[in-house]
């Protein structure tokens, strides 16, 4: 259910919600909140509440830190791993200077002005989410190990899974949230498992990812384990992956999808340091599943962007180099921008790759263009690509950069 002010006031005063949490996330991607108490809600929603911005990493220095966030009531849930007593609720904000203006490196909005210029263009795309995770042992001290909490394989059951139970903790509490799971399963590495999406639009759904690792990291806690979302959490095992399917509306018959597709293959390369953005993944590129070149198949997981096997409204692309590292909302925001780029210029797919790039000898792969195989390199191709600098925010691009 979307909320508007009013009702949400209405909502924290009959539901007994003694803390509102006010979330937004730095330019990587991690989540941030402020809690108030109910009294301040109306000021919250009228001129919003300020925090020390320098303490946010990208967000600027000590001159000028004073910026405010603006509740979105639409967003509104409650955390149920909180008291049913005293409940406590959450919202995302939008991010503004004291004068009004739209804050360069909140990463929220750049996704909804992509949204918002998809949709003056006659598009509304959709994507669902697919993120890996690790799920470690703690210490003695409660820090976390490297220690996989289990040893089971692909989709393997009690009780070599021991993971099932926390999986469906997680669904559940999701769930409750009002987030709708598809799937959830045991992943290939040692401890490693994976929940899936329904497809949504892309703001929901980016923000449906920044719930769910906060529920991933709080119900694996609650069980005594560490979730690990990084890139590459064992050097020789599979690494975690973010894959994301997108399709988009009206689909004229797969022409659209094919035009995205093209575009996004067209782009790929300069978009990886913020689909990539952690030198951990580029540990996982290339090996165990995760692409290393730009070409694309229809089921074969071997390749950058495959076409699952799907009907109807199900049909879609997957692309399978990011990682949970990625800010979901800068990774939405310009996978729309490379989706329209590819229909309105008509692009025209490449031939598909009917191989295993994982056993393909020299010659083919000489003849692929190549993912970036570091982050300095991913951030080189980046900087000074027009499309790049066109789409993301001068600030937002020195900040990955490192200019």
């Amino acid at each position: 259910m979307k909320y508007s002010a009013k009702e949400v006031l209405q909502y924290v005063s009959e539901e007994d919600v003694k803390f509102i949490r006010l979330a937004f996330c730095d330019v990587f991607g991690k989540q941030k909140n402020i809690s108030i108490m109910p009294d301040e809600l109306p000021r919250a929603f009228e001129h919003g509440i300020a925090f020390d911005a320098s303490a946010i990493t990208g967000f600027g220095d000590e001159t000028h830190s004073d910026l405010f966030l603006h509740p979105d009531p639409e967003t509104l849930t409650w955390l149920p791993w909180r008291p049913e007593h005293g409940k406590v609720v959450r919202m995302f904000c939008s991010i503004r200077y004291p004068d009004g203006r739209l804050f360069e490196c909140d990463t929220r909005s750049m996704l909804k002005k992509a949204e918002e210029d998809a949709r003056a263009a006659g598009l509304t795309f959709y994507f669902g989410a697919e993120q890996e995770f690790y799920l470690f042992e703690l210490d003695e001290k409660n820090m976390p190990t490297k220690t996989p909490y289990d040893n089971a394989g692909y989709m393997d059951i009690a009780p070599e899974d021991k993971g099932e139970n926390v999986r469906r903790e997680i669904c559940l509490t999701l769930e409750q949230m009002g987030i709708r799971p598809e799937s959830s399963h045991h992943e290939e590495g040692p401890g490693q498992n994976e929940i899936d999406f329904r497809y949504t639009e892309a703001l929901e759904a980016a923000d449906n990812v920044m719930t769910f690792q906060t529920v991933v990291k709080t119900v694996a806690r609650r069980n005594g384990l560490y979730a690990d979302f990084s890139p590459k959490p064992l050097s020789d095992k599979p690494g975690n992956g973010f894959h994301i399917n997108m399709s988009v509306r009206p689909d004229d018959s797969d022409e659209k999808l094919c035009q995205m597709i093209a575009g996004v293959l067209e782009k790929t390369v300069p978009m990886t340091v913020f689909l990539n953005p952690d030198e951990n993944s580029y540990e996982r590129l290339g090996q165990k599943k995760a692409p290393g070149y730009v070409s694309w198949s229809a089921e074969n997981r071997s390749q950058l962007i495959r076409i699952p096997a799907a009907s109807k409204e199900f049909r879609r692309a997957e692309l399978r180099s990011p990682d949970p590292a990625a800010n979901p909302y800068i990774a939405f925001s310009l996978l729309i921008r490379a989706g329209i780029y590819g229909i309105e210029n008509k692009l025209s797919l490449p031939e598909p790759l009917d191989v295993n790039l994982f056993k393909a000898d020299e010659k083919l792969l000489s003849s692929l263009s190549k993912l970036p195989s570091n982050l300095d390199e991913a951030k080189a191709v980046s900087k000074d690509d027009e499309f790049i600098k066109k789409y993301v925010p001068k600030e937002i691009l020195d900040i990955y950069c490192e200019k």
